[in-house]
């Protein structure tokens, strides 16, 4: 992080309330189970509603393309492309770029600096509206960007016209990112769930009037995504501008468009650290349709994508947990609180983690009864599972430490180590064993696996070895 952003932050904290010596002598004081349960608390208060609203901006999109079904197979075909790799290529960039927030505010407020999270806001916004426009063009060529990538005519076209209805989509990205993520730093996120319950509800209600009961078809579904996505968005805005944050919100202001290129730098690594996460999943995909019998492969990876991709929501709610106690706890000035934070954060994940590992490998193939008739592609599944439970497990594991990065602004950091496990690592070896060894989805999976794994070592190594005390004092 840049030295002028480090300075406004801690300048006072010292003084009074932010005095880092005060808050190591209580914490001494505490035993060891009053200070887990306090820890844990707090963990759980930024947490639980993190992933509500994660699994019901996940359901969003399932009921968008339940109702899409009913209308054609061209246009399921066509949303499920869109969604799947236009959306997750946009919503990748804006929420790794977004993260940075979670940064800035997450220590302004641990070091009391209360009036600085609404001009990081702001910040934020202008970046992340920037880096809207750039993406613009992908949205307007989707149709021959598509046919160019081989895809069929007709579903290309469908996709196009769906592209164009995303736009919106991919504009409230910038109010509902920066906005979660200025008021996870303030512990104020159930309004967030509350709002996105809502949302879940009005749009499966919008989307049976639009489409089964007016018969308004494709126009109908998109209409009540967009409104899903924004209902959030107004009442989220509402609340940081119209009192619920009288201590952070001091109105819109002209400093917001000052010392941009540091945020903006910030910014670009949180983007280029997510991004390189959030892709690598799609490139498992497209390695596994190069292959003989590519279609029970594609399948029963689906299948297993899914149910990863639904306790992944798991996974992000404690990253972003993780991140808001570290950086709160930098920005305070202690760095035994940091470190117990992340202690607490990593065990209780784990935990949840090792119990869902060893149902799924209990389960096995009979989850894939819920998405499939099909006897081979649940055999296949079955065959998959290991893996599954696996990711499963280390994924437990590794988003937490990425939010005790995004806590601690080591995003250019982790950007790169990233990009040497996974696309120097992990891909390359993922095809020797795919391709060479003839291990199919099962070798590339493995590679993808492996790594993952090495990344989670050399976070835990950097987190392990990082010296606290000079963090705290970097700030």
């Amino acid at each position: 992080m840049e030295k002028d952003l480090n300075a406004k932050l801690l300048q006072e904290r010292r003084e009074g309330e932010g005095s880092g010596g005060a808050v190591e002598g209580d914490e001494e004081e505490k035993d060891l189970g009053k200070k887990v349960w306090s820890e844990w608390k707090k963990l759980w208060v930024v947490a639980a509603p993190a992933i509500f609203t994660r699994f019901s901006t996940f359901g969003i999109q399932v009921i968008s393309q339940a109702f899409i079904g009913h209308i054609g197979s061209v246009e399921l075909a066509a949303y499920a492309l869109v969604a799947t790799v236009l959306l997750r290529f946009a919503n990748g960039i804006l929420l790794g770029m977004a993260s940075a927030l979670e940064t800035l505010c997450g220590q302004a407020y641990g070091a009391g600096q209360y009036h600085m999270l609404g001009i990081y806001l702001q910040r934020s916004w202008i970046v992340l509206f920037i880096c809207s426009l750039f993406l613009l063009p992908f949205f307007f060529f989707t149709t021959p960007i598509l046919k160019l990538l081989g895809q069929e005519d007709h579903i290309a076209e469908v996709a196009g016209t769906i592209a164009r209805w995303f736009i919106p989509v991919t504009f409230s990205f910038i109010i509902s990112f920066t906005c979660q993520m200025y008021l996870s730093a303030q512990s104020k996120n159930l309004i967030i769930a509350y709002l996105a319950a809502a949302a879940l509800a009005i749009h499966l209600f919008l989307s049976w009037l639009l489409t089964v009961k007016y018969k308004y078809g494709l126009p109908g579904a998109m209409i009540s995504t967009i409104l899903a996505f924004w209902i959030p968005n107004v009442g989220q805005f509402m609340f940081v501008t119209c009192g619920g944050c009288p201590e952070t919100w001091n109105g819109f202001s002209l400093l917001a468009f000052k010392d941009l290129w540091p945020v903006i730098k910030l910014s670009l690594s949180s983007g280029a650290m997510l991004c390189l996460e959030l892709w690598y999943n799609t490139i498992l995909v497209l390695l596994t349709g190069n292959m003989k019998n590519a279609e029970v492969a594609i399948d029963a990876l689906a299948i297993c994508l899914n149910i990863n991709g639904w306790e992944m929501m798991i996974s992000l709610g404690f990253l972003t947990a993780a991140s808001v106690r570290v950086s709160n706890e930098l920005g305070r000035g202690s760095s035994k609180s940091a470190k117990f934070s992340i202690v607490v954060a990593v065990l209780t994940s784990l935990s949840i983690g090792i119990v869902l590992f060893f149902l799924f490998l209990f389960l096995r193939g009979r989850l894939a009864y819920i998405f499939t008739n099909s006897r081979e592609v649940a055999q296949a599944v079955a065959n998959l599972s290991p893996l599954l439970a696996c990711s499963i497990l280390l994924n437990s594991v590794q988003p937490v430490l990425s939010g005790v990065a995004i806590g601690s602004g080591w995003q250019s950091i982790v950007a790169y180590v990233n990009l040497a496990c996974y696309y120097l690592v992990g891909i390359p070896i993922g095809v020797v064993l795919g391709y060479l060894i003839h291990y199919n989805v099962k070798g590339i999976w493995m590679g993808m696996l492996f790594g993952t794994l090495v990344q989670t070592i050399v976070l835990v190594f950097i987190t392990w070895r990082t010296d606290w005390n000079k963090q705290v004092f970097s700030y």
